[in-house]
């Protein structure tokens, strides 16, 4: 897909529904002309629905909508007709969507499963009819409740991806190649930083018919948490996978530095990314010697995971795949 098709924040202003005002309404029959109150409701306003779609995994299709209205309440009527309820306006979006408003910043709804459905914007409620006021001394109330009004303003939706490991790594790290080899996704490839624009998503197959979802991600370089190149809008990615897998080249003048460069980013983005399970890559073995080897292994935490391979002479994929099956599992 074209990278202008991946769309992963969308800002839309959203308006739900009007409740229908209550009716104001006596009984009238020919033997029966004072039959008391006999208003009924108004209908609810219409919400609007957020539902979760494991076939999307964009919010392309929400680019051009930016006035999401649901429709109002009717007012009741006599005989005490309740009135008919706004129609609802259902979103459909990709798992892992976040929905927050836009001036409190708070997340209003989170969408984690598919056919999930949640009521992201209330409609108002339906005013009570007259019927509802009747007492032993008020036996005909000559009032009706108004409908509540809908909830309007900008919303924000934002997609993080769902997947079980994330790569991270600085960009041409060989990151894009890892996939390509692992998986059937086919991202861009070449020699020279940023030629992944957008993530990829790539399914891992593994032993006896189990598989993983991989998530390429542009690269991080430092100073991402602040704005600088491509970072900070595609970190949000990876709140949502459950492994971290660092890809380091092993020809980088010091793999342990670029190491420390990426965790420092991922603290300052979030703290919180530093719990969740790490494995180390060192990638384009094929471009060091056995001794080089050696000592790159000896620079890197003992507690984390650390597998050295290359894509190019599919060295160590295999012992790559049982280490991130382990930690997806434990």
């Amino acid at each position: 897909m074209d990278k202008q098709n991946f769309v992963d924040y969308i800002r839309v202003y959203c308006r739900s529904g009007k409740g229908g005002d209550g009716c104001v309404h006596f009984m009238r029959l020919k033997y029966q002309p004072k039959g008391g109150p006999d208003g009924g409701d108004g209908g609810r306003g219409g919400h609007i629905i957020l539902k979760g779609n494991a076939q999307l995994w964009t919010l392309l299709h929400l680019r051009w909508k930016k006035h999401i209205v649901a429709g109002d309440g009717e007012p009741g009527s006599k005989n005490n007709r309740k009135g008919k309820d706004g129609r609802d306006v259902v979103i459909e979006v990709p798992l892992g969507t976040i929905a927050r408003d836009e001036q409190t910043g708070q997340v209003e709804a989170e969408i984690l499963e598919d056919g999930q459905e949640l009521i992201w914007v209330p409609g108002g409620r339906g005013g009570l009819g007259n019927a509802h006021f009747a007492t032993p001394t008020r036996q005909a109330p000559e009032f009706a409740q108004k409908g509540e009004p809908g909830r309007e303003g900008w919303k924000i939706l934002e997609l993080k991806l769902l997947a079980d490991v994330g790569l991270v790594g600085f960009p041409n790290a060989g990151k894009s190649t890892l996939l390509a080899v692992l998986s059937a996704a086919k991202p861009a490839i070449a020699p020279y930083p940023f030629t992944t624009l957008q993530p990829q998503l790539g399914m891992v197959a593994y032993r006896d018919g189990k598989s993983f979802c991989m998530a390429d991600l542009p690269g991080i370089i430092e100073g991402a948490a602040e704005g600088r190149g491509l970072g900070l809008r595609f970190l949000r990615h990876i709140e949502r996978n459950a492994v971290l897998l660092f890809v380091i080249p092993a020809d980088s003048p010091n793999p342990l530095a670029d190491w420390q460069i990426l965790v420092h980013e991922l603290e300052k983005y979030n703290p919180e990314l530093l719990h969740k399970r790490k494995v180390i890559a060192i990638s384009k073995s094929d471009l060091i010697s056995e001794m080089q080897e050696i000592q790159i292994r000896q620079q890197f935490p003992p507690e984390i995971p650390l597998v050295v391979i290359s894509a190019h002479q599919q060295k160590g994929l295999q012992e790559l795949k049982d280490v991130l099956w382990q930690q997806l599992n434990v």
